[in-house]
């Protein structure tokens, strides 16, 4: 399968187990991650990080990202777990 086939050009948005999700989405929790990992990051960007991804969490569990994927930072592992628990 190739992203085309996923979601095709022209259309930004799809529709995954009833959950709309905007393309970039697996992206931009990428950059987030990468900031939320960066030890020189300032702790008011890892903060906007956060927010980001606990508003695309919805998205990425849909897609089923972390079903087949593990974050390997133990600390955003144990963030994103913590999210999962109801946690802030």
């Amino acid at each position: 399968m190739r992203a085309q086939d996923v979601l095709p050009d022209g259309r930004d948005q799809g529709d995954f187990n009833g959950v709309k999700v905007r393309k970039g989405t697996v992206g931009a929790f990428l950059a987030n991650a990468r900031v939320c990992i960066d030890p020189e990051a300032p702790a008011s960007a890892v903060a906007a990080a956060r927010r980001d991804i606990q508003e695309a969490l919805p998205a990425l569990r849909a897609l089923g990202l972390f079903e087949v994927l593990e974050v390997r930072d133990p600390a955003l592992r144990a963030w994103l777990g913590a999210q999962d628990a109801g946690g802030a």
